[in-house]
């Protein structure tokens, strides 16, 4: 199997302010997105020779690009995985370049929720209808099961369940304060421990500050060849790896699944770094933006990653390993619960993050480390039928 790595380069990103954008519509967002990136790349529409646009609910097909950019006679491809189709809109991007078939490409992730009668993630429903019997129930909304999986993991790891709940607030507060010096962030303000624990309960033991906020946004990204991305200009980013992987439906199937992580996580994460020769991702990865939609899921994709050891996460919390003067830096620009998610912009607003941490552009939340290799990641879905996504990104020096 070959590798991905320094076969694909982005030579350009835009991304919108997130937030409540009830003066812009769906086609506002992509344009504001997509021409941020072709100005900062060089480029005009007419340069671009295929599209990928990610979206869950908010467009049918590649049209909902090709319109407002007008983006004749090219073939454009909407791509979705839930909360993953950002990221599966770059990775089909960058195997396009590297196939040689396209030369220069655009991947856009657009989502708008606020102001079309979505309230949020829906329930996930049976995926085949045969599964809608009085035996087996519809799934519950997203943070039914990542609470299922919190109060699992303290009672598998012999966590108190206060030191477990603030353990948790803590990454909230830590992705707060991140995003506080973040624009385009929506939720831009700091929260304390006790604000976070002390917040009304959703599913226990998950407050209103451990879930995400729903969104409206874009971002977009140009993808080449590094052949041709260094003839664009000298600070390109090189793609270092892509992981990409689909549940089976094992947390229904597998009698001795401990709910504890995802194995998609695993499957993924080990792509990446095969593509990107990483053997120690601790020490290896200069910084990570991980898909927080609850903050149980920050810490478990701690582990899933091989950042932390099973079971280990809290240590590395306390010890401020991921805060933003920490060994890993991880969600630098506030992450999903400040920065915001609109489903099929947040893989693409994560590698807009690290695409500026790598060039130095982030302003007051640039990262002091000398960052060379970040890393993004996606996770969508039910339990057990989940589809993450990861990318890994370096300087081209």
């Amino acid at each position: 199997m070959e590798s991905i790595k320094d076969r694909a380069a982005i030579v350009g990103m835009g991304c919108t302010r997130f937030g409540e954008l009830w003066d812009k519509d769906k086609d506002d967002l992509m344009v504001d997105a997509c021409y941020e990136a072709f100005e900062d790349a060089g480029i005009e529409p007419k340069d671009i020779q295929a599209a990928w646009l990610g979206t869950c609910t908010s467009g049918r097909t590649g049209g909902t690009l090709a319109a407002p950019l007008k983006l004749k006679g090219i073939p454009i491809t909407r791509v979705e995985n839930v909360c993953a189709s950002g990221t599966e809109s770059i990775r089909n991007a960058c195997y396009a370049v590297a196939s040689g078939v396209y030369d220069i490409v655009l991947a856009c992730g657009m989502e708008k929720q606020k102001d079309c009668g979505f309230p949020g993630l829906p329930s996930f429903t049976p995926q085949y209808p045969e599964e809608a019997t009085s035996q087996v129930r519809p799934l519950q909304p997203p943070v039914s099961f990542f609470a299922l999986m919190a109060n699992r993991y303290f009672y598998h790891y012999g966590i108190d369940y206060d030191e477990g709940k603030r353990a948790l607030a803590k990454i909230t507060v830590k992705n707060h304060h991140n995003g506080v010096n973040n624009p385009k962030a929506h939720l831009r303000r700091e929260v304390t421990i006790e604000q976070v624990i002390n917040a009304p309960m959703i599913a226990t033991p998950l407050g209103l500050y451990d879930c995400c906020g729903v969104s409206d946004g874009s971002a977009a990204a140009i993808i080449t060849r590094p052949e041709i991305a260094k003839k664009m200009r000298k600070d390109y980013i090189l793609v270092k790896g892509l992981g990409a992987s689909s549940g089976y439906n094992y947390a229904h199937t597998d009698a001795d699944f401990d709910f504890v992580h995802h194995e998609e996580n695993t499957a993924s994460a080990s792509m990446a770094y095969r593509d990107a020769g990483i053997t120690n991702p601790r020490e290896e990865i200069d910084m990570a933006i991980v898909h927080d939609c609850f903050t149980i899921n920050e810490l478990l994709t701690y582990e899933g990653m091989g950042f932390s050891q099973p079971g280990k996460a809290i240590e590395d919390i306390n010890a401020g390993f991921f805060e933003m003067d920490g060994g890993l830096p991880v969600n630098t620009d506030g992450g999903l619960k400040c920065f915001g998610h609109p489903i099929g912009a947040s893989g693409i607003r994560m590698a807009y993050e690290v695409y500026k941490q790598l060039q130095g552009k982030c302003g007051e939340r640039q990262l002091k480390k000398d960052v060379k290799l970040g890393l993004t990641h996606n996770l969508g879905g039910p339990l057990g039928q989940a589809m993450v996504t990861v990318a890994i990104f370096g300087r081209a020096d």
